[in-house]
């Protein structure tokens, strides 16, 4: 029979395990364990709209996760927002007319960043900016202009029934 002390100390380490559990549960959900280093080179893409994209969002070529955004600013001269992508190591050879697009991913719409290769010989390197964006598109402005062309549709020009 186990005694009473060797008891709550299994219970112990039970609960200990569990909540360490949680934890990596947690992390693995927030996307921060993983590009958790510094390695890699950053790069600036400008938007006119980038919808629900976050920092951490991931940044994916041809379905495979190749970085995360750093960061995303206002510019106040251009009136767009500037996000930085983070992009690992590995994937250093990225042409220098790669085009980035906003996609929304998934049920709950998770907003990502997502790569096209170009066809130049040159790379993307630290500090370079890709030229070729697509912004997020809108679901509400989507909506609203579905609405409007089909109240445009009811209308008949004057004089005519």
């Amino acid at each position: 029979m186990v005694s009473k002390h060797g008891l709550e100390i299994w219970v112990g380490l039970f609960v200990a395990a569990g909540l360490a559990a949680l934890f990596m549960l947690a992390m693995k959900v927030s996307n921060m364990s993983a590009f958790a280093d510094d390695a890699g080179y950053s790069v600036k893409a400008r938007f006119e709209n980038v919808g629900g994209l976050k920092v951490r969002s991931p940044v994916s070529m041809a379905g495979v996760r190749v970085g995360r955004v750093a960061d995303i600013t206002f510019d106040a001269k251009t009136y767009e927002a500037v996000v930085t992508l983070r992009i690992a190591e590995k994937f250093n050879t990225l042409p220098k007319d790669t085009s980035a697009s906003i996609f929304t991913a998934g049920v709950l719409g998770e907003n990502y960043v997502g790569l096209e290769a170009g066809a130049q010989d040159d790379y993307l390197k630290e500090g370079d900016t890709i030229k070729l964006t697509q912004s997020a598109v809108v679901l509400e402005n989507l909506i609203g202009q579905f609405l409007f062309n089909k109240a445009q549709e009811g209308k008949t020009p004057e004089g005519k029934k």
